[in-house]
């Protein structure tokens, strides 16, 4: 079949190699100048870091076969993701530990003592957190909810964590241990060279053809079999429902000698100073050497029309218009629609590229079987 990828990022890359491999013939467009979406890196041409640049993107997974797939293309070493915050004067550790629990309280405990204090200051007037506050409240009490939590919050969501749903602070990060490693899976690193060229390898086939600096329209769509799309959901319909809500991201990008701030990621969590955070991205490929470093400021705010969507709200009135979107979608013919674009989702690498193999798995049966393709491999609602 003719088959059509709208986007070169994850999804579009690994759905369009395991379609080509079966023998399809796929034509990639992307908007942008490179492949690899969000998680394009290049190499900075005063210093030689290579540099994430629309925001640090750090590979962790427990899915063994996804681990595997990446390192196919390229080899990925050893990186554990440290984070500071710097709150209140101090730099604490996060997700808050033992060493973190004990430095802010100016105390020794040990581990079931930690878990009784905070149990203690913890507010258990709160049985069914329905709020972000409420739920940080519950789980930690205020000293280390206003010190970690409230803040960033703010300036990340732009408004009160009394209007976000406890769900966004799903399982809160507290170690009564001194382990500092931001991700508990089982599989963690960086690509050796970046993942634009680990991308390009994985496009890298006789039956893929990739046009960039291309647009998609809607009227594409008839000349190919199917399409993938991974694009905005409510950019397919021409946002005729409305916009639905995302945040998206400022950089401010400066250069320094030697080290900057001595890791990778330094939140900041008082929210009298600006960026939610500041990056220095030679510490994202601690196997290489420079003498000079970049470092990126991040701002959080409201996205505009032509900005680059990075975090879907999914509040009340964006998961009506979701639903509209869906029952739309559900009802165009020969379009899946796919990433964290296409199905209004935050989505980890390593769950993107899950899905887009499940997806390029759930085509080639229905191909085989003569069935139509769903609009959805994973539901958006």
């Amino acid at each position: 079949m003719k088959l059509l990828m709208v986007g070169a990022g994850l999804s579009g890359a690994v759905i369009g190699r395991m379609l080509a491999k079966a023998g399809h013939t796929v034509t990639v467009v992307d908007t942008r100048d490179h492949v690899a979406g969000n998680c394009h890196t290049e190499r900075d041409a005063e210093t030689g870091v290579n540099l994430h640049v629309y925001g640090p993107h750090i590979f962790h997974t427990d899915d063994e076969e996804v681990w595997n797939y990446v390192n196919d293309f390229m080899t990925f070493l050893p990186f554990k993701n440290r984070v500071k915050t710097t709150s209140q004067g101090q730099v604490f550790s996060l997700p808050i530990n033992l060493h973190t629990i004990n430095q802010y309280y100016g105390k020794t405990m040990r581990p079931e003592e930690a878990r009784a204090f905070i149990e203690q200051i913890a507010d258990r007037s709160i049985e069914d957190p329905q709020t972000f506050e409420e739920q940080a409240l519950r789980f930690v009490g205020p000293d280390l909810y206003e010190a970690f939590f409230k803040g960033y919050t703010i300036k990340q969501w732009g408004c009160s964590p009394t209007e976000l749903p406890a769900s966004i602070l799903k399982r809160l990060p507290v170690r009564f241990n001194y382990d500092d490693n931001y991700f508990f899976h089982k599989f963690q690193g960086m690509p050796e060279n970046g993942y634009t060229e680990m991308v390009a390898k994985i496009l890298d086939h006789e039956n893929i053809t990739v046009h960039l600096n291309t647009s998609f329209s809607r009227e594409q769509a008839a000349d190919f079999d199917h399409v993938f799309y991974s694009g905005p959901l409510d950019g397919y319909f021409g946002y005729d429902l409305g916009r639905l809500g995302y945040r998206t991201l400022d950089f401010e990008k400066f250069t320094a000698e030697g080290d900057y701030q001595g890791t990778a990621v330094m939140n900041y969590g008082d929210v009298d100073v600006p960026y939610t955070r500041i990056t220095e991205h030679k510490h994202f490929s601690p196997w290489e050497s420079h003498e000079n470093t970049v470092c990126y400021k991040e701002f959080s705010r409201a996205c505009e029309p032509e900005d680059i969507p990075y975090y879907p709200i999914r509040m009340v009135d964006e998961k009506k218009m979701l639903a509209d979107y869906v029952a739309l979608a559900e009802k165009t013919e020969s379009v899946t629609f796919v990433g964290r674009l296409g199905t209004y989702r935050y989505l980890d690498m390593d769950v993107t590229i899950r899905e887009a193999l499940d997806t390029g798995r759930a085509f080639l049966e229905h191909a085989a079987a003569g069935t139509s393709m769903p609009a959805f491999v994973k539901s958006p609602l």
